[in-house]
């Protein structure tokens, strides 16, 4: 089963787990059944029936852009990150 890396600020739900081992073939799958075991997590995932355009998903490493329909093998390793926003600040004015 795919192993979920479950960032600082999600742990609350988690029973403070840093990784939980989750069954699913599919993004889709496993963020439905992360929420079935620890409830509230899709919503911090999730916006509406997609992932949260400030969440990137990494299988193994590797950004999906596939959203939830991206397959996620028996080995995988899952992180969904905060992405990272900004630009650089005119300090010289």
């Amino acid at each position: 089963m795919p192993v979920v890396a479950i960032p600082a600020l999600m742990r609350n739900l988690t029973d403070g787990e840093d990784s939980v081992t989750i069954p699913g073939a599919t993004i889709r799958e496993v963020i439905d059944n992360l929420e079935t075991r620890y409830p509230g997590t899709k919503a911090k995932l999730c916006d509406g029936d997609r992932i949260h355009p400030s969440i990137g998903v990494y299988i193994n490493g590797v950004v999906t852009r596939v959203g939830m329909h991206a397959r996620v093998d028996a080995d995988a390793e899952l992180h969904f990150l905060p992405a990272i926003s900004g630009g650089v600040a005119d300090i010289l004015h």
